[in-house]
């Protein structure tokens, strides 16, 4: 009777394990040669192919750059996408077996928009593997930006992209996902993020490329870890950059924010730039970084 109650057990055990989601080897790309770089991108819930030209622009200053889709975007695919198997440290597992099968001892890890605020939290776990880190209009160390947001991006908007933008969100909200309504939803955000406005059909279509519940399932779970990591890297010592353009959607006092909850950080502050520094303030952007990478 004890032999077989133990082998019950053991036989439950092994089940729960075999149903508990494990970290997986992100899809990658990787662009030039020498010290590597990831770059972690925005969202949550977007594939990596905007992070292209990015990608190429830093390996062309003489870098071994790799961007990566995050589970279950692109072609990093999950069979069953929920919140078992979406959750921030699943995403930090698939991070450190990214750079364990690219066979890094360490790397430099650069996390733009929400990519910091899981650069963040990778630092937070595995701090050894990082060599330096870089926050480009990032989230960070907390959830604060969210509060001022909707503010900004109104801000950034003409009155006729803000009531184009209303209606059209209004349109999703009450059950209308076609293409159409969903292309001129992105057509009226897209100028939010730019000082440039040229570039923003390009991130238009970026925009449609937003799995919805993915974004919704990990903002979830920052909620559910109470994700703060505000004043806690006081002591460290690694380098960390922050890249922040000055009419951004995300709040200078953000970047201002990180930059004072890490004790060996710089801060930059790009003026007339938005969301994407490497397109608003090209020049800037990457003397920055090739600066701090060097020094």
């Amino acid at each position: 009777m004890r032999y077989t109650l133990c082998l019950l057990m053991s036989l439950i055990t092994l089940l729960i394990q075999a149903q508990k989601p494990k970290a997986i080897v992100p899809h990658f790309k990787t662009f030039g040669k020498g010290q590597p770089i990831v770059i972690i991108n925005g969202g949550p819930g977007m594939n990596s192919d905007g992070f292209a030209t990015m990608a190429q622009m830093i390996a062309d200053l003489g870098y071994k750059t790799i961007i990566y889709d995050q589970r279950g975007t692109g072609k990093s695919h999950l069979s069953v996408t929920d919140t078992n198997t979406v959750t921030m440290d699943l995403m930090v597992a698939d991070l450190e077996a990214l750079r364990k099968k690219c066979k890094f001892k360490k790397w430099t890890v650069l996390g733009h928009s929400f990519g910091g605020i899981l650069a963040t939290h990778y630092y937070a776990k595995h701090p050894k593997s990082i060599d330096k880190l870089m926050f480009s209009s990032s989230g960070g160390v907390n959830m604060n930006y969210a509060q001022q947001f909707s503010t900004l991006l109104n801000q950034n908007l003409t009155p006729l992209e803000q009531d184009s933008l209303a209606y059209y969100t209004n349109k999703i909200n009450q059950g209308d996902t076609s293409q159409e309504t969903l292309r001129k939803r992105a057509k009226y955000l897209a100028p939010a993020y730019l000082f440039n406005k040229q570039f923003a059909p390009m991130i238009a279509e970026r925009l449609l490329q937003l799995n919805i519940q993915i974004n919704s399932i990990v903002y979830q779970n920052l909620v559910k870890i109470k994700f703060d990591y505000t004043g806690r890297f006081i002591s460290s010592k690694i380098p960390v950059l922050i890249l922040q353009g000055n009419r951004d959607v995300i709040s200078v006092e953000t970047a201002q924010e990180i930059h004072s909850s890490f004790g060996n950080s710089k801060l930059v502050i790009m003026p007339d730039c938005g969301h994407y520094g490497w397109l608003d303030a090209k020049d800037l952007y990457l003397e920055s970084i090739l600066s701090f990478m060097k020094a």
